[in-house]
């Protein structure tokens, strides 16, 4: 595992008002960052849910088409809990969140300390977005900020896309990736004359391990061309394997920055989060050169091990300065932290013999 450098904890839920006075915030988490300017731009996951209680029955909050949030309530014995996060329906399977997601700019002008939360946001506005919308990733392209987030549904998590050039105002492009999909990145520039994405189809036969593939637009709302990139193999990313950050071009190649999921063990339990590192080649990203056979980051400190769900690392954003690097992640689905690595430490974590 990579030395951290430093770690600072920099967003907790009770830094950020929730949308209504009767509901309350339970995770500031799973940022998307770009450099702005002087500053450091973070796109927050802020999750919220109802804090009027009722004995026996249990809160599902949701977007409904008048623009408002609404509630629906319903039996605790209808219902059988998966995780912290989701319920089932005894009745026909169907799933549910039991919290409501947007999306909250913040700012930092050192990038390790939250300065102010600023009015922008991203929040459900259409029946795609019901259920919410989570964990951005922001990647410069073309002089705006492309942002690829998580639009979640009844039809599932489907991947969307939107732009601004000034974090205060966002233009929605719509869902680019189907359900179910998730984890989608950019890439900061055209290759040929295609933009490039990794994507993760969630695929609910498990004919494979856990993969990520890649995709290429004209138009950065239409792909195709899609194929296979990587699969995970490691103990750490049994579960499943996905995008992290958007790629960064070095002279050695793309790094990019994925997380690992260890597969759950027991039942109400989702498994460890962990980032691992790998290096795409320059001019064919959907080659794999290397990668680290261990995390470069697990959870280890308390606020990773112990929160909403526990033992959770999950890198979204990456910022570099000179040789060093600003990891941004969410921990354990309720705060927003940044881990400074050095660059090179990084890149000798990949192994290029395990290239795939």
């Amino acid at each position: 595992m990579v030395r951290r450098l430093s770690t600072n904890l920099i967003l907790r839920p009770e830094d950020v008002p929730p949308s209504r006075d009767d509901w309350e915030v339970i995770g500031t988490f799973n940022p998307g960052a770009v450099r702005y300017g002087d500053d450091i731009v973070l796109l927050v996951r802020v999750a919220e849910r109802p804090t009027e209680q009722r004995a026996g029955w249990i809160a599902l909050p949701r977007w409904s088409s008048d623009d408002e949030f609404a509630i629906d309530w319903v039996r605790n014995d209808e219902l059988e809990q998966i995780d912290p996060r989701v319920v089932r329906f005894k009745s026909d399977g169907r799933v549910r969140l039991t919290f409501l997601s947007h999306l909250r700019v913040a700012v930092s002008r050192d990038g390790r300390r939250v300065d102010r939360i600023c009015e922008g946001a991203i929040r459900p506005t259409a029946p795609w977005e019901e259920f919410g919308v989570e964990d951005a990733r922001i990647t410069p392209l073309d002089g705006r900020f492309y942002i690829t987030y998580v639009a979640v549904s009844r039809h599932g998590p489907a991947s969307a896309l939107a732009s601004t050039d000034d974090f205060q105002t966002f233009m929605r492009h719509g869902i680019i990736f189907c359900p179910e999909n998730k984890d989608v990145v950019l890439f900061p520039k055209r290759i040929g004359e295609r933009y490039i994405a990794i994507h993760r189809p969630v695929g609910g036969t498990p004919f494979s391990s856990p993969q990520m593939w890649i995709a290429e637009s004209r138009d950065l709302v239409h792909w195709g061309r899609h194929r296979h990139m990587f699969c995970g193999h490691a103990t750490w990313e049994a579960g499943r394997v996905g995008a992290g950050t958007p790629p960064h071009d070095l002279p050695h190649g793309w790094l990019e920055i994925y997380h690992g999921n260890s597969g759950a063990s027991d039942k109400g339990k989702v498994g460890a989060y962990s980032g691992g590192a790998m290096l795409l080649d320059s001019e064919d990203p959907g080659r794999v050169l290397g990668v680290g056979g261990e995390p470069i980051l697990r959870p280890e400190l308390n606020f990773e091990t112990e929160g909403f769900v526990a033992n959770v690392v999950f890198p979204t954003g990456v910022v570099f300065e000179d040789d060093r690097l600003l990891l941004y992640y969410g921990a354990s689905d309720k705060y927003t932290a940044v881990v400074e690595f050095a660059v090179g430490d990084v890149l000798q974590a990949i192994d290029r013999r395990l290239g795939r």
